[in-house]
């Protein structure tokens, strides 16, 4: 399978590290011309010199903005007016026993995982169905579906971020642009790489600690790893092309099995 989205424009948000970096270094491999968001000039410049050195010849830019705000988003939107791709990748994670988790602290999980996703779903939706293609692709967890004793918050965030995917689908429905979610399993980033120390012995080596917190937090997993990147990177690329035309309104898994069950 050859996927080529030359000619298309993918935003993708959160993306001056981590999974976000590397969904749009594959993007950018496939062809598009790709935009990193974040809130820092300087890391998105490091992020899009990492890019290059992928991808020789990408086309990339960046738009430092707080997309946890409306006026964040409003800024974004006045930079880039037009978009083929949207990948709402921006989210924040921990853990907190859950009778501590203070009503600011649910309400900043909403607003920085789901809110920033609809905002610019709000604004470029209206675009790609006027052009009649488009792919929205929000980045959820497995949190969504299991959702973890410590970190409810996230999980509620996440498990609404499903729901915001299938119902601008049916805003989408027959005008030739998809919208899905992504279920991202445990995923071997900096940030998780701080989660895991949290939780095991901080004396122990990563990969010791690795397999530690898989084997005590996430047992059903069948990886039995952690998953990396470039393995969430390859499932957006797909439902970002032309062949993944068919799907949509769905909750697409690469979760190395951790979800126990046989249902997507």
């Amino acid at each position: 399978m050859r996927i080529d989205l030359t000619g298309k424009k993918a935003v993708v948000t959160g993306s001056s590290q981590g999974i976000g970096l590397a969904i749009a270094t594959g993007l950018a491999a496939a062809g598009a011309e790709v935009v990193l968001t974040g809130r820092g000039q300087e890391r998105l410049d490091a992020a899009a010199r990492t890019l290059r050195t992928e991808v020789a010849d990408a086309a990339v830019t960046s738009v430092a903005c707080d997309l946890t705000t409306e006026e964040g988003a409003a800024e974004l939107y006045a930079a880039v007016p037009v978009a083929d791709v949207l990948v709402n990748n921006l989210g924040i994670f921990g853990s907190r026993p859950p009778l501590e988790i203070t009503d600011e602290e649910w309400r900043t999980y909403f607003d920085t995982n789901v809110l920033s996703a609809v905002r610019l779903i709000r604004r470029y939706l209206p675009g790609m169905t006027g052009q009649g293609w488009g792919r929205v692709l929000n980045i959820a967890s497995d949190s969504a579906i299991v959702i973890p004793a410590e970190m409810i918050h996230y999980g509620m965030s996440k498990t609404a971020l499903l729901a915001v995917s299938r119902g601008f689908a049916k805003e989408a429905a027959g005008t030739g642009v998809t919208v899905n979610s992504v279920i991202a399993g445990p995923t071997h980033t900096g940030g998780v790489e701080d989660f895991v120390y949290e939780l095991v012995d901080k004396a122990l080596p990563w990969e010791e600690a690795q397999r530690e917190f898989m084997r005590l937090h996430r047992p059903q997993s069948l990886l039995q790893r952690l998953i990396e990147p470039e393995e969430i990177a390859n499932l957006v690329v797909y439902l970002s092309s032309a062949q993944a035309s068919a799907t949509t309104g769905a909750a697409v898994r690469v979760d190395g099995g951790y979800i126990d069950s046989i249902v997507p």
